[in-house]
């Protein structure tokens, strides 16, 4: 592995909407918490973000990760549909900090609702589930 590519520090920032229920945003917070923890060393910091009602705000988010010495951002969108948060919001905050910062590589990753993964982790969380045995 060349020395350029070990010295890239890669984070991670899952961006989910924000609400005015703080126990909304804080699972979030703890979700975030359980990736940071599943995280087989692929990014050297995990943190999240949100689009708006709670803090930090998707700039906030990014600009706490390159304090923190990131060199390199995905941001991770955490909505189901390609709404206007998704192809528009999102993408422009992210281009905001971007310009802000040329020498960090900062991407946004597909949204959640785009994973192939998401029709299995349904039927096995209701397979899971209790609801469903009844």
């Amino acid at each position: 592995m060349s020395d350029t590519i070990q010295s890239m520090k890669k984070s991670l920032l899952l961006v989910a909407h924000g609400s005015r229920r703080e126990a909304s945003n804080d699972e979030v917070r703890d979700l975030t918490s359980r990736v940071r923890e599943a995280d087989d060393a692929r990014f050297a910091l995990i943190d999240c973000a949100f689009l708006e009602l709670a803090e930090p705000d998707i700039p906030g988010g990014i600009q706490r990760l390159i304090d923190a010495g990131a060199t390199q951002v995905t941001v991770l969108p955490y909505f189901l549909a390609a709404g206007r948060h998704v192809s528009e919001d999102i993408p422009d905050a992210v281009s905001g900090k971007q310009a802000e910062h040329p020498d960090v590589r900062i991407e946004i990753a597909p949204y959640l609702g785009t994973s192939d993964a998401i029709p299995r982790l349904l039927l096995t969380m209701l397979a899971d589930s209790t609801a469903a045995a009844s």
